[in-house]
Order: C-alpha cells, then sequence, then structure tokens
C-alpha cells in the first residue's frame, strides 16, 4: 500500500513540475516545499526538472551579519525589474529554536516586490549548515531556473568565517562588507577576499568608508589577479539606494566577461561534477547510516564506546577490518536501493 501512495504521490509532483514550467507559481511554491523536506522523491523530481534549466544566471551576495544584505537585495531586485528581467529571490535566514523554520526578521524589506509577478521570493532556515546555505538551496534554484527567472538572488544568512557554500553554488559573488566589518586581516581569514567578484561596501556614508574602499583595492592590486577580472570595490548606501546602479553594473560587467572568455560554462561543468559526487556521497552514507543503526554488530561497537572499553579510533579500525560485517551492509545496502 505503501508504495501505491509513494507512486501516487510521486505523479502528484511530476504533475506539479508540468505546471510549474508553465508558468504556474503555486506548483513552484509546493515543489520547493517538496524539495525542502529531503523527500526521497527528490532525485526523480530534480532529473524531470533538469532538462529545463541552465538559462538562468544566479548572484550570491554573501558577508557577514548586519552588512545589509538584505536592503542591497531589495535594491538590486528593483533595478532588475525595471529593465525586464524577471528575478527569483532564495534568502537563508537563521533557523528558529523554536519551529525549526526560517527566522524572517529582513524580509520586511522586500515586501515591495511581493505583489510583482515578476519577483518570487522564498526564506529558507539554514538548518544547521555551516557554511551559509542549507544543502536544499541549489534544487530550489534549479526550480527558479526552469519556473523561467532570467537572474537568481541568493542572500546568505551571514555566518562570518564559514560562509564559502557560495562559492559553489552561484555563478558570480558579490561580499558585502561595512566599515564596522573590522581590519581588513580578518576580512581575509574569513576568506571572502577569495571568493569575492565583487566588493560592495555598505554604509558606506559612515566614518571609515573610504578607508575600507581604499585598503580593498590594494589588497586585491597585491594579490593573485583573476582571470581577465579586476574585482571591483563599489560604496553602497542601499537605503538610500547610492550605489546600487554602480553595483548592478558591475556585476553584469562580470557575467559579460564569464560569457566571453568561457568561464561560465566552465564554472557549470565544475558545479555539475561537484554536485554528482556530493549526491552519491550523500545519499550512500544516509541509506547506509539509516541500515547499520539496527545491526546487532554495529550496536556492540556503539555500547563498547559508549563504556569507555575501547576508543572511537579503534572501534572503526575494528569495523573495518571486519570483512563478514561490511558484506553484510552492503548487501543491505544494495537490497534497499534495488
Amino acid at each position: 500500500m505503501s508504495k501505491l501512495k509513494n507512486k501516487d504521490n510521486l505523479a502528484k509532483e511530476i504533475e506539479l513540475i508540468e505546471k510549474m514550467v508553465a508558468g504556474d507559481q503555486l506548483s513552484l511554491a509546493r515543489l520547493i516545499s517538496v524539495v525542502e523536506r529531503e523527500s526521497s522523491d527528490t532525485p526523480e523530481l530534480m532529473r524531470q526538472v533538469y532538462p529545463n534549466i541552465g538559462k538562468a544566471f544566479s548572484i550570491g551576495i554573501t558577508g557577514p551579519p548586519g552588512a545589509g544584505k538584505s536592503s542591497l537585495v531589495d535594491r538590486l531586485t528593483s533595478i532588475i525589474r525595471s529593465k525586464g528581467i524577471t528575478v527569483g529571490i532564495v534568502a537563508v535566514d537563521p533557523t528558529s529554536p523554536f519551529s525549526g523554520g526560517a527566522v524572517l526578521g529582513d524580509r520586511i524589506r522586500m515586501q515591495q516586490h511581493y505583489l510583482d509577478e515578476g519577483v518570487f521570493i522564498r526564506s529558507m532556515a539554514t538548518r544547521g549548515s555551516l557554511g551559509g546555505l542549507p544543502k536544499t538551496t541549489r534544487d530550489v534554484m534549479k526550480l527558479f531556473d526552469a519556473f523561467g527567472k532570467d537572474v537568481i538572488l541568493v542572500e546568505t544568512v551571514g555566518v562570518g568565517q564559514t560562509e564559502l557554500d557560495i562559492l559553489e553554488a552561484v555563478d558570480s559573488v558579490v561580499v558585502v562588507l561595512v566599515p564596522e566589518s573590522g581590519d581588513t586581516i580578518q576580512t581575509m581569514k574569513a576568506g571572502l577576499l577569495e571568493i569575492a567578484n565583487v566588493f560592495s561596501v555598505n554604509k558606506a556614508d559612515r566614518p571609515g568608508a573610504d578607508q575600507l574602499v581604499v585598503e580593498l583595492e590594494n589588497m586585491l592590486h597585491q594579490g593573485p589577479k583573476k582571470e581577465g577580472w579586476q574585482v571591483p570595490v563599489i560604496p553602497t548606501q542601499a537605503i538610500n539606494d547610492i550605489g546600487t546602479s554602480e553595483l548592478w553594473e558591475a556585476i553584469a560587467a562580470h557575467r559579460g566577461m564569464l560569457e566571453e572568455t568561457g568561464q561560465l560554462d566552465t564554472k557549470r561543468r565544475h558545479r555539475r561534477r561537484t554536485e554528482l559526487i556530493e549526491t552519491v556521497q550523500q545519499r550512500i552514507v544516509g541509506r547506509l547510516w539509516s541500515l547499520v543503526q539496527g545491526d546487532d554488530e554495529f550496536s556492540h561497537h556503539l555500547d563498547s564506546v559508549d563504556r569507555g572499553e575501547i576508543d572511537p579510533y579503534s572501534a572503526y579500525i575494528n569495523i573495518l577490518n571486519d570483512q563478514k560485517l561490511l558484506e553484510t551492509w552492503l548487501a543491505k545496502l544494495s537490497e534497499a536501493t534495488s
């Protein structure tokens, strides 16, 4: 009965894909919810979606908390829409400790776009991710792409030094800093200097903004050059809509360079390759873990570690050396995936 129910659910979800590709926003919203639940149907759904993707250009907006990323996304969206370009926004928020969902603190700034049919906004919770993006972000971006959005903006949660997942997820990365971001040594520690294609020094009306711009420019000139591209530093005041047009022009120039040099295709090939490796790894580890948790032999090793009779590393070596145990697990995994 459960298999029949699963088949019925999958058929309904595939029907949602057809409606989404035809322009139905409600179907898009429902499919995003399916993807966020990390349903077992997700690989098949994304397989169905895949022929419809590859047209959208994706931009990551990242940086430390309080840098004004949401305000910049709001202003950039207005500029993009004024050119007749459609926009999908993935806004990553901290996870609520109570509901497990996204804390929508800054989304109020984007409320002017909610009634615009050319804009679709989805807030997502980090759900424990340490890299600034939840695992399902890239699948949600594919849904936006298949839906027909021209540009996808991804605003990360702002977790500081570990916020590097965005580099593997988008075509261009905008790093947003403010004069209070600290000295440029901290900027380098955060890894943000290396991942930025464009810098925005936001809240540039505050003291120290000019100095930060100069220091960033000096560091960029002294550091290794990105192929065919000199990273620009754009002073902005998102709240006052100052410098945001220049910021968009810099992003558009970076896109043009990527397309002209073939780097965009190279980045996307690398992304597909990485995605395959990560997907296989996650699925196999997840399924194997669910199988071995109920295994008596594994429970024996686990209990021994719990009681302090053996250290975790010795237990790990013993498991790897137990050929019979490994063969049993692989057989179970094969049965579960058949």
